[in-house]
C-alpha cells in the first residue's frame, strides 16, 4: 500500500463545522433541561458542576480528535482492531442510552404548551417520523446536520443571552460569581435534597455525552481533518448514486517523518483552537445563561420539581416580565432547540452503530467497503420504532427518561475515556502521543466518573 502524503492544515476559520455539531447533541440534555432544572429547584450553587463537566468533555473529545486526525478513521476502527467485542458493545450501549426518546419527549410537551395541546404523546410521534424524513431525504448527512445545527446556535444561543441579561438583578450575578466556586444558598458544591442521580445525569451531559463524543471522530473524518481527507462521507438514502456507494471504513498510512510531524502539530493547534472556541467557549456560556435565566425566573417557583415543568414556567415569567409574545418566543426556541438535539442525537447514534455493524462484518474482508448508508438508515428508523413504541405504552414522561438515559451514557463514557486513552498510546506514533499533563487530566477525568459513579449507585441502593 502507497503512503499518502499528511495534508497541511488550512486556516482555523476553515475548520468550523464538528464542534459545533457536538455542541448541539448537548443542547436538549444537559444545557436546556438538567442544568436549568437543577437551578430551579436548588439555585446557582451548582454552577461550578456544568463548568467542570463541559470542561471534562473539552479534553475527552480532543483525544477522540486525536485518533481521527493522525489514523483518518474513526476510534471504532481502531478499537475494533484490539477488542474483539467493542462492536457489540458500542452498538449496544449506544442504543440503550439514547433510544429512550426523553428529548424529544420533551421537546413536544413545550411545543403542545405553546399550542395550547392537552396531551403532547402524538405530537412527540410525528416528531420522530419528521426527525427520520429530514435524515432520510438529506443528499449528503454531514452537509445536512452542520448547516442545521449552527442555524439553531446562532440564533438560539443570542436570544438566551439577551433574555437573561434582561430578566437579571444584582443579586443574581453576585449568586452566578458564587456558583462557579461551588458556593450555593445554605451549601458548597453539592445541595442537600438534591438527588445524587440528576446531579450526576447533568454532569455527564454537559456537552454531548455517553458515546455521542465518540461521533466527534466521524464528523472529523468526514470533514477531512489530517488523514481524513482521504475517507469518504455517507449519502442520503436518495442521493444519487447512493445505493452503490461503498464506503471504506480504515484510514491511509503515511509516513513519519519531520515534515508530517510538524504538519500534525499544527492541525492540533488548529483543532484545538475551534473546539475550544466553538464547543467549550460557546457551550459553557449557554449552560451558564440557561441555568441564570432558569434562576432569575423560577427558582423559588413550587412547580419546578414537577418533570419539565419549569421550562413552561420559565416562559408564563418571561412573558409577565416583558411581552406575553417575549415568552412564547422563548418556549419555541426551547422546543426547537430540544428537537434539533434529537435529530443529532438520531443522527450520531444511528453513525455509531452502523458503522460497528460494518465493522464486524467486514472482519477478515480485506478489501474493507461496505454500503454503510443503507446500514445508517436500519438503525435510523429501528431507533424512531422503538421511541414510538414507548410512546404508545405511555412511557413518556422527559424528565424520568432523560436521566435514565444520562446515568446510562455516564458508565458509557467511564468506559470509552478509558478505551480511548488505551488506544492512543498503542496505536500511535510516540510524536502524536498526548503530552503528560494532558494524561494527568485524563486519569482524573477516569478516577472522577468511575468514583462518582459508584456513589450514584450506592445512593439509589440505598433508597
Amino acid at each position: 500500500m502507497v503512503n499518502k502524503e499528511f495534508p497541511a492544515a488550512p486556516k482555523v476559520r476553515r475548520l468550523l463545522g464538528p464542534s459545533f455539531i457536538i455542541l448541539a447533541l448537548g443542547l436538549g440534555s444537559g444545557e436546556v433541561i438538567l442544568w436549568p432544572y437543577l437551578t430551579a429547584n436548588f439555585g446557582l450553587g451548582l454552577a461550578w458542576g456544568a463548568l467542570a463537566g463541559i470542561t471534562f468533555q473539552f479534553f475527552i473529545n480532543m483525544e477522540i480528535e486525536r485518533y481521527a486526525l493522525v489514523r483518518g478513521e474513526s476510534v471504532f476502527v481502531g478499537l475494533a482492531r484490539f477488542l474483539r467485542f467493542a462492536p457489540y458493545w458500542f452498538i449496544l450501549s449506544t442504543f440503550i442510552g439514547f433510544g429512550l426518546p426523553g428529548i424529544i419527549a420533551a421537546s413536544a410537551q413545550v411545543l403542545a404548551s405553546v399550542l395550547g395541546l392537552a396531551s403532547f404523546k402524538l405530537l412527540a410521534i410525528g416528531l420522530l417520523l419528521l426527525i427520520g424524513l429530514i435524515l432520510t431525504i438529506g443528499k449528503t448527512i454531514y452537509s445536512l446536520m452542520e448547516g442545521l445545527t449552527r442555524t439553531v446556535i446562532l440564533i438560539g444561543v443570542p436570544l438566551i443571552f439577551v433574555l437573561a441579561i434582561v430578566t437579571s438583578s444584582p443579586e443574581s450575578w453576585v449568586a452566578l460569581t458564587n456558583g462557579l466556586i461551588g458556593r450555593g444558598e445554605g451549601f458548597w458544591f453539592l445541595a442537600p435534597g438534591m438527588a445524587l442521580a440528576t446531579f450526576m445525569a447533568a454532569f455527564a451531559y454537559s456537552g454531548a455525552g455517553g458515546n455521542l463524543n465518540l461521533t466527534q471522530s466521524i464528523y472529523v473524518k468526514e470533514k477531512g481533518y489530517g488523514m481524513g481527507k482521504y475517507s469518504q462521507k455517507i449519502a442520503g438514502l436518495f442521493a444519487r448514486g447512493s445505493r452503490h456507494q461503498e464506503v471504506k471504513l480504515a484510514g491511509e498510512p503515511f509516513t513519519v517523518d519531520a515534515r508530517s510531524i510538524r504538519r500534525f502539530q499544527k492541525w492540533w493547534r488548529a483543532i484545538n483552537l475551534e473546539h475550544l472556541l466553538v464547543f467549550w467557549l460557546i457551550g459553557s456560556l449557554s449552560m451558564l445563561l440557561l441555568m441564570f435565566l432558569a434562576y432569575n425566573t423560577t427558582f423559588g417557583h413550587p412547580g419546578n420539581a414537577s418533570g419539565i415543568n419549569f421550562v413552561i414556567t420559565e416562559g408564563a415569567a418571561i412573558g409577565g416580565l416583558l411581552h406575553p409574545f417575549i415568552g412564547l418566543l422563548f418556549l419555541v426556541v426551547v422546543g426547537v432547540m430540544l428537537f434539533q438535539t434529537q435529530l443529532g442525537i438520531m443522527d450520531s447514534t444511528s453513525r455509531i452503530m452502523a458503522e460497528n455493524a460494518a465493522i464486524e462484518k467486514l472482519r477478515g474482508d480485506k478489501a474493507g467497503k461496505i454500503n454503510l448508508s443503507r446500514i445508517y438508515y436500519i438503525f435510523v428508523w429501528s431507533q424512531i420504532a422503538f421511541g414510538i413504541i414507548l410512546f404508545l405504552l405511555n412511557i413518556y414522561e422527559p424528565k424520568t427518561l432523560i436521566v435514565l438515559g444520562a446515568l446510562i451514557n455516564a458508565f458509557a463514557m467511564l468506559v470509552h475515556v478509558v478505551l480511548v486513552t488505551i488506544l492512543n498510546r498503542r496505536a500511535l506514533e510516540k510524536p502524536f502521543w498526548p503530552r503528560p499533563w494532558r494524561r494527568a487530566v485524563l486519569y482524573f477525568i477516569i478516577i472522577f466518573f468511575a468514583f462518582f459513579s459508584g456513589v450514584v449507585v450506592w445512593d439509589q441502593l440505598l433508597r
